[in-house]
C-alpha cells in the first residue's frame, strides 16, 4: 500500500511538471519579457522588425538615390530620407533595446531585391522608379503606423497625433514612437507623390 501510494505522487508530480512546462511553451508562443518584466506580443515584436527593416531600406536607398538620382528634386528627397529615417530609427531601436526586443541587423529579401533592381537603373529612368518605390513604401508604413496612432486629419485639431493607449509598457512605448513618427511619414508620402507625379508627366510630356 505505501509502494502504491508513493508512486502515486511521483506521478502526480511528473503530471504537475508536464502541465506547467505545457503553460509555460504556450505562454513562450504568445509573449515573450522583456527586460523590465513588460509581456512583449508577438504584434509588438512583428510591428518593430517591420519598421525597423523598413527604416533601414529607406536609408539605404536614399543613399543610393543621392549618387545615381538626376532630378534635383529626388535627390533633395532622397537627403531628406536619409536624415529622417536615421533618426527615426535610431530612436525605435532604443526603444527594442529597453524591452529587449530583437532588432533585424539587415533588410529581409523583398527590400534586397528592389535595391538590387534600383542599382541597376540610373538618370531619368531610376528617378521614376525610385520615386515610385517612395510612394508605394510610405503608403504602407503611413498604414501601419496608424495602427498605433490616431491622427486628426480636419477641423481645429487637424495635425495632432496621439498614441493608441495602452496599460502594457512595452505597447505604450512602441504606441508612442508610432504617434512621433507619422507627422513625418505623412509629409514625406505627400513630398514622394508630389515628385513622382511631376516626373511621371514631364516624361508624358516628352
Amino acid at each position: 500500500m505505501k509502494r502504491i501510494g508513493l508512486l502515486s505522487v511521483a506521478l502526480a508530480a511528473v503530471l504537475s511538471l508536464a502541465a506547467c512546462n505545457t503553460n509555460r511553451e504556450a505562454t513562450d508562443e504568445t509573449a515573450t519579457v522583456g527586460t523590465a518584466g513588460d509581456a512583449v506580443s508577438p504584434g509588438d515584436r512583428d510591428f518593430v522588425e517591420q519598421s525597423v527593416v523598413g527604416g533601414m531600406a529607406e536609408v539605404e536607398l536614399g543613399k543610393l538615390a543621392s549618387e545615381r538620382a538626376a532630378n534635383a528634386d529626388v535627390k533633395a528627397f532622397a537627403g531628406m530620407m536619409v536624415q529622417d529615417h536615421s533618426k527615426s530609427l535610431a530612436s525605435l531601436k532604443q526603444v527594442a533595446s529597453q524591452h529587449a526586443i530583437p532588432a533585424p541587423a539587415g533588410l529581409d529579401e523583398k527590400h534586397r531585391e528592389t535595391r538590387e533592381k534600383l542599382a541597376g537603373l540610373s538618370g531619368a529612368e531610376f528617378d521614376r522608379e525610385y520615386m515610385s518605390v517612395m510612394v508605394d513604401a510610405h503608403e504602407a508604413t503611413v498604414d501601419r503606423l496608424q495602427t498605433r496612432a490616431s491622427e486628426d486629419r480636419f477641423g481645429d485639431d487637424k495635425g495632432t497625433v496621439s498614441p493608441e493607449k495602452s496599460n502594457n509598457p512595452v505597447e505604450a512605448s512602441i504606441n508612442q514612437w508610432a504617434a512621433n513618427t507619422l507627422p513625418t511619414t505623412r509629409h514625406h508620402l505627400e513630398e514622394a507623390r508630389r515628385i513622382h507625379d511631376s516626373l511621371g508627366n514631364r516624361f508624358t510630356q516628352r
